[in-house]
């Protein structure tokens, strides 16, 4: 496995004990909530592999919550994220899975509420360093370090293009970018990860091409 730093090795400011179990299960947690884009009422936390076996001793039951509640690594919080997520009416319910998955940092997130709900799976792969392997079905590729916007869409003819030509009348680079469908002509949906800020302008232009039926925006 190639590392991007040093850091990648050394791993994040972060409340213990570990990198992969702790730090990186608390980012994953973050980008479901704000995927959700709100608080939930009830969380399902599916837990599969290492996390299954060792969550309770690694803290990735309480990171993960703390994720959820929006707390970044290092936040003093997080050892009380449960109780602290009662507190606030999110219900938790965490199952344990013997499927053996891909990679053994495995967790899958549904969140609900009464406006609707989502379905997350992500990996811890190392020293913090997370990847989104799933949304509501659709695989995709997110680590969550970047800025970054999710397009549903339509799946017609044009809508890449149209997409990708707004970032470049902008001049904002593409660091990352895949589509993804469940069914020709049907629901599809563009991953892009940037280099530099997406102002509301660009989400404004993006929102106004045909078929595009929602924006998802991640880091700023």
């Amino acid at each position: 496995m190639k590392y991007r730093s040093a850091f990648d090795i050394i791993g994040p400011v972060m409340i213990g004990p570990s990198s992969s179990h702790t730090a990186g299960a608390a980012r994953i947690g973050r980008v479901a909530r704000t995927l959700f884009n709100r608080l939930p009422k009830k969380a399902v936390i599916s837990l599969y592999g290492s996390f299954a076996k060792t969550y309770k001793g690694h803290g990735t039951d309480v990171a993960i919550v703390g994720g959820l509640l929006d707390f970044d690594t290092f936040d003093e919080r997080i050892p009380k994220s449960l109780e602290l997520a009662a507190e606030a009416g999110m219900e938790i319910i965490f199952s344990v899975e013997d499927m053996v998955p891909e990679h053994p940092n495995t967790v899958r997130i549904n969140l609900y509420d009464e406006n609707g709900e989502i379905e997350v799976v992500g990996i811890s792969i190392g020293g913090g360093t997370i990847e989104i392997t799933e949304l509501n079905s659709f695989k995709l590729k997110l680590s969550g370090e970047h800025p970054a916007i999710l397009v549903v869409h339509n799946d017609q003819f044009g809508v890449i293009s149209a997409v990708t030509k707004i970032f470049a009348n902008h001049e904002i680079n593409i660091g990352h970018m895949e589509v993804s469908r469940k069914e020709k002509g049907k629901m599809a949906l563009m991953v892009i990860e940037v280099d530099q800020k997406i102002n509301q302008e660009v989400i404004g232009e993006i929102e106004k091409v045909p078929n595009v039926t929602q924006i998802i925006r991640m880091v700023d």
